[in-house]
């Protein structure tokens, strides 16, 4: 059992995570380990890793009706890449929990790291007529469960490698891929959380403080990257290098672990 304190840095932690996605649109959820880690004090790495996928996911599931409002969601595609990863999520949640907690926070910090580039990497156009079908669903599926495995290893949301996933097998702009990739997000996030709350690594009240201090500082993100839409590459710029200063400490904390 938390302390009372850890739950109120656990808020503080989520309206952090919400705040971030809602400022640069994708890849604050990558923070929700670290935090809940070396921020809110959570003993277990496990514990950590099945909370955040939860709370993950509940954030996600908000995107997608903003998404689907906007109507940048391609919901066969959504459907399909979600419906194969959630075997993958599960078969990768399973393989994580039984792998140890320090060498897997290790592995955290180096995808990490890898976020970070893929942040600071240009995006291509895509083609907004771009839809799934019998030709592209083995590319559609394939991916899929990849990066359903991947985030359920880690559990994390993904979407760093969901929407380039959408984007290669289907060739969809951008903007769908973002609103797509969040059904793939939640659907991954709960299969996650399933698995790890069966070996009761997931602490339920830390989960929804977390989430309503996400839905809290996602709105306030929001709010302030419509001031500052003009700057969105300079503010996905300086997001990457927070993401490589928290990758480093991690390396170093793990470093220090092993020793």
């Amino acid at each position: 059992m938390l302390e009372p304190v850890q739950y109120v840095l656990g808020a503080g932690s989520g309206a952090l995570v919400g705040f971030v996605l809602g400022l640069v649109g994708g890849g604050g959820s990558i923070l929700a380990v670290p935090l809940m880690v070396y921020f809110v004090g959570v003993p277990n790495p496990h514990l950590a890793i099945g909370t955040s996928a939860f709370a993950v996911a509940a954030n996600a599931a908000m995107g997608v009706v903003s998404h689907a409002r906007a109507g940048t969601v391609k919901w066969r595609c959504a459907l399909m890449f979600a419906g194969a990863g959630v075997a993958g999520a599960f078969a990768g949640s399973t393989a994580g929990k039984a792998f140890d907690g320090q060498k897997l926070l290790f592995l955290f910090a180096i995808v990490m790291v890898i976020v970070g580039v893929a942040m600071l990497k240009g995006e291509s156009a895509g083609n907004p007529d771009a839809e799934c079908n019998a030709r592209n669903a083995p590319k559609v599926l394939s991916a899929g469960l990849g990066t359903g495995a991947f985030s359920g290893f880690f559990g994390i949301g993904g979407g760093f490698l969901i929407v380039p996933g959408l984007m290669m097998s289907t060739g969809m702009p951008i903007i769908n891929a973002v609103g797509s990739s969040l059904v793939a997000v939640t659907a991954f996030g709960l299969t996650t959380a399933f698995n790890y709350a069966l070996s009761g690594l997931v602490d339920w009240p830390l989960a929804f403080v977390f989430i309503a201090g996400g839905a809290l500082g996602g709105a306030l993100g929001a709010r302030l990257a419509k001031r500052l839409s003009g700057t969105t590459g300079r503010l996905t710029t300086i997001f990457a290098i927070l993401i490589f200063a928290v990758a480093g400490y991690m390396l170093w904390k793990s470093a220090a672990a092993f020793a």
